[in-house]
């Protein structure tokens, strides 16, 4: 039995500043997008464009109040070729919350609290 990764889930109080900030901050795009005839919630799904995994963004129309994240130990890791450039532009957003110099690596944070951990691509 063979289980692969499909998608991990955040969900979001305001899903077009979220969709904006992931598509500024990763180069994510969207792939495919669900929502019911009731507007009760919509699921938009991105992805990198080379790989299967996706990230999906869930809003749930009742939903006022920001979601509870804890200590933030659970998060969503990138890997990407040029730290440099993505460190300069990851500080141009504001957006970097975390950095751990020594191993290399830094944490941005997304619009609902989110953090995204940024690695170096192994060469």
């Amino acid at each position: 039995m063979e289980f692969t990764f499909k998608h991990n889930n955040f969900n979001v109080l305001n899903l077009d500043e979220s969709v904006t900030f992931y598509k500024k901050a990763l180069g994510l795009l969207e792939e495919r997008r669900v929502s019911p005839p009731d507007g009760s919630f919509t699921i938009v799904f991105l992805g990198d464009g080379r790989t299967g995994h996706q990230l999906e963004l869930t809003w749930l129309r009742d939903r006022t109040e920001p979601y509870e994240l804890g200590d933030n130990e659970i998060h969503l890791a990138m890997c990407v070729e040029d730290m440099d450039a993505a460190r300069k532009m990851h500080g141009e957003m504001g957006c970097i919350c975390y950095e751990n110099k020594a191993m290399g690596i830094y944490f941005i944070e997304d619009p609902d609290g989110y953090w995204i951990e940024i690695i170096p691509k192994k060469k």
